[in-house]
């Protein structure tokens, strides 16, 4: 049989003979060694599989035309190079030994493919030698062991080729000659990981993914200790904007830790990037990884189950407020996750404040995953996550902030609130900021009612401090406090009402300095909660039963109140939002109001103060005497508040103060409280201010003025002695020649209703010439250019006038001794009838 096959073998290279000595020869032209390699390459193939010749032919075949085709390998001609190598792959496949090949065929590969500079310039060739290179390693096996260096030598250069396809068969090769040979290739696996990584970054994914999965294999077959080296590489792949190539990260980084032989030592680097991919946007992803996961920490849990077996025996059970859409990790996750946290963590905080947003979004989602795994475990490491949280909630990515809060929300639900508040109340004590509030608000969230009902009155108190409830101005600054309130409320609910004071001040100093209405709308809205809570028909009753309370806590500071100081907002807010319940507490409102609108206090200030007084004054009947004893303080309210403030002083601030002042008289007139008696009592020291105010530069104050003078005659009547109505005429004569029509008027209405006034002991002789000067000034203007004043005129002033008995009798009197005025008052009466 040998010699059978020997001599049909014999017959081949015969026919072959001219062929071959046609590649020998170097004066052959390259149309004719191209034919001679397409005729070898014929009868190498023939037919079918193998040309149907036995084993020991194709054998013999192999080693008799391996040196003609390795030479061939180096032809000038770059299809004769092609045909070679396309024939040796055939021999290869066909031989039953191919291995015999190696100690010429591994040296000519190294002389094409592993030299420094490149051998073989066609990228389509460099294609085809490492297709036969990798068809080699697998008909050869671990056969090709003896040879690491020299397959080292030439994937060290393919796997940088700049053909994006040599690459990806680079990598295949390295991976199967991996695998085939791992007695070996761990002496030398390292060499291979500096290429990889320079090419993991290539702009194709498919390069990208091949790399990855080549570094998997060559490690997992290798030396383990280059996972140190390759793993900031494959972090930075789980940004990938290619799914295949995240989901190749994930494969190499699952089996690594199912199979690597030194896993155990990489645990607390390997888990986290499994982990993160459990977050990742792809579901097919996030899939793989969680299988992958559970499988890791099934596999850990067989392993170590002597050590668990307490654990496994007698299950911690599930906390109360644990997430109803997460499922709880089995044992194993949960331990393997326990154990390397406190290595995990701090490069979680130092990713999660990383300057690239990607890195910051990626760490927040961790950090969450990592917390659901540690459970109560975290506690040790407290201090750590909430400095890290504290920075990442004002991280300026959204998805950042809102991770931290979801984490803090964690931290609630699995850590003693012993603990937790006691760290974010003395931080938030200390500096209180935004990030404090957000930290405080998850986890009172993350927590249930019967753990933070111990901490009720220490959260509420540390709310309530001025350092914290004060503290900023900032919108964002005032929600995250109005939201702990919130939240609060809706955890705690009827419970609240042991913090109702602390809260009522937080919502009262909310309200007071928010800019912002629709922040102070969601204040009305809490403090509707709050008193839904509590079982009260409205936030009115909160304010009855505190009203007392909140008066003392910000008047206690009452004498140092300027314009900038918080107290004297939240003391506006209070007077404001009581409504009703603000009648009930005049005797403490009122001290308030008169120590702080002296003339001697800030300007400034006091015009608030004078304002928000005229709102209540214009709603007395809902507000300051909603109890009907508003008449008791009356007279202060006029004689130490309102006088005091009407004296004249240099300065617009000054005036603007007259301004408000005669604003709150005439709101207190207009709501008719004030009485015959309260009037007569305190126009001596009333009237000569309204007077005086009348020649303000302010045209508000001189219209506001007018009404106020008018309505004084009005509630006093005709109970007013002639000298003092004899005092007030001419000033409201001087109001008709104002240079704002609208005081013109209300002078006119006034000295209509000064006519009203006059009394039966009004003297028409001993004051005749008052009566003249009076009927000269009105009658001049009946002649005013504007209509609707010489209307006003006729009938409020000489209209009302014809009405008195007394004057009537005068103005016969006084009529004929003036044709041009009989004739004035004709016109108008006709023009007025008409």
């Amino acid at each position: 049989m040998a010699e059978a096959e020997e001599q049909q073998a014999a017959a081949v290279c015969q026919a072959l003979g001219r062929h071959l000595s046609c590649l020998a020869s170097e004066s052959e032209s390259k149309s004719s060694r191209r034919r001679a390699l397409e005729c070898i390459r014929a009868e190498v193939v023939g037919p079918g599989p193998g040309s149907g010749r036995p084993g020991g032919v194709r054998q013999r075949l192999l080693t008799a035309l391996l040196p003609p085709l390795l030479r061939g390998l180096s032809d000038p001609a770059e299809r004769c190079r092609e045909l070679a190598a396309l024939t040796l792959a055939e021999l290869l496949r066909a031989a039953p030994r191919p291995h015999e090949a190696l100690p010429l065929l591994v040296p000519a590969a190294v002389q094409r493919l592993g030299l420094a500079e490149l051998s073989e310039p066609a990228e389509e060739l460099r294609l085809a030698l490492l297709e036969l290179l990798v068809l080699t390693v697998e008909l050869c096996g671990n056969k090709l062991a003896p040879y690491l260096d020299d397959m080292v030598r030439i994937l060290q250069r393919t796997i940088v080729d700049p053909f994006p396809e040599v690459k990806k068969k680079s990598c295949e090769c390295a991976a199967k000659y991996a695998k085939w040979t791992p007695e070996t290739f761990h002496m030398q696996s390292e060499s291979l990981i500096k290429p990889l990584m320079q090419t993991i970054t290539h702009q194709h994914s498919k390069v990208r993914v091949a790399v990855i999965k080549a570094t998997g294999t060559v490690i997992q077959c290798g030396n383990g200790k280059s996972v140190d080296d390759v793993l900031s590489h494959l972090a930075q792949r789980l940004f990938d904007d290619a799914p295949s190539v995240r989901q190749a990260v994930t494969e190499v980084v699952g089996s690594w830790l199912l199979e690597l032989r030194d896993r155990y030592s990489y645990f607390y680097k390997l888990i986290p990037l499994l982990l993160s991919s459990c977050n990742d946007e792809v579901s097919q992803i996030r899939e793989l990884a969680s299988d992958y996961w559970r499988r890791v920490g099934f596999q850990w849990q067989q392993e170590n189950e002597e050590d668990l077996k307490d654990k496994l025996d007698w299950s911690v059970p599930l906390s109360v407020c644990y997430p109803a859409d997460v499922k709880r990790p089995g044992l194993g996750c949960r331990e393997l996750v326990f154990r390397n946290l406190s290595k995990v963590l701090p490069a979680v905080s130092r990713d999660i404040t990383d300057w690239v947003p990607a890195t910051r979004v990626k760490a927040s989602q961790l950090l969450i995953v990592l917390l659901l795994h540690a459970e109560d475990h975290i506690t040790q490491h407290m201090e750590l996550l909430l400095s890290t949280l504290y920075r990442s909630c004002s991280d300026e990515e959204t998805p950042v902030v809102q991770n931290s809060v979801k984490a803090a929300e964690l931290i609630g639900t699995f850590v003693n609130p012993e603990v937790s508040l006691k760290l974010i109340l003395t931080a938030l004590g200390k500096c209180a900021c935004t990030a404090h509030l957000m930290m405080l608000c998850a986890v009172i969230k993350g927590s249930s009612e019967q753990v933070l009902h111990p901490h009720l009155i220490r959260i509420g108190t540390t709310l309530a401090l001025p350092d914290t409830c004060q503290v900023s101005e900032k919108v964002e600054y005032l929600e995250q406090l109005l939201l702990c309130v919130e939240m609060l409320i809706t955890v705690c609910g009827k419970q609240c009402s042991e913090i109702n004071l602390p809260l009522l001040k937080v919502l009262v100093t909310i309200a007071a300095i928010a800019s912002d209405q629709e922040l102070k709308n969601k204040v009305e809205k809490t403090l509707a909660s709050l008193a839904a809570a509590q079982n009260v028909d409205n936030f009115l009753d909160l304010y009855r039963q505190h009203i007392s309370q909140l008066i003392g806590w910000v008047a206690d500071t009452q004498h140092q109140w300027i314009n900038y100081t918080v107290q004297h907002l939240q003391f506006e807010t209070i007077i404001t939002q009581s409504g009703p319940v603000l009648g009930e507490s005049l005797h403490e409102v009122f001290p308030v109001l008169k120590t702080c609108l002296q003339p001697s206090r800030d300007p400034e200030m006091r015009l608030k103060l004078f304002t928000v007084l005229s709102k209540l004054l214009l709603n007395a009947d809902g507000t300051l005497n909603s109890r009907g004893r508003f008449s008791s303080y009356l007279e202060t309210l006029v004689r130490d508040i309102l006088v005091p403030n009407l004296l004249w002083h240099a300065g617009r601030t000054a005036a603007a103060i007259r301004t408000t002042a005669i604003s709150c008289l005439w709101a207190l007139l207009h709501s008719k409280m004030i009485t015959l008696e309260q009037a007569l009592g305190v126009y001596e020291d009333l009237m000569p201010k309204v007077i005086a105010a009348l020649d303000e530069d302010s045209k508000m104050t001189r219209l506001l003025a007018c009404r106020a003078l008018g309505a004084i005659l009005k509630v006093c009547g005709n109970q007013l002695d002639p000298d003092k109505l004899n005092k007030l005429y001419p000033e409201l004569l001087k109001r008709l020649d104002d240079g704002l029509d609208e005081v013109r008027i209300v002078a006119i209405k006034a000295l209509g209703v000064w006519f009203q006034c006059v009394g039966n002991d009004y003297d028409q002789i001993l004051f005749k010439s008052h009566i003249e000067f009076l009927y000269r000034g009105l009658l001049l203007h009946l002649d005013d250019p504007e209509s609707d004043i010489q209307n006003l005129i006729l009938v409020f002033g000489l209209g009302t006038a014809m009405h008195c008995d007394k004057h009537r009798i005068v103005l016969k009197t006084f009529i004929p001794f003036s044709v041009s005025v009989v004739s004035k008052m004709l016109r108008m009466l006709k023009r007025a009838y008409k």
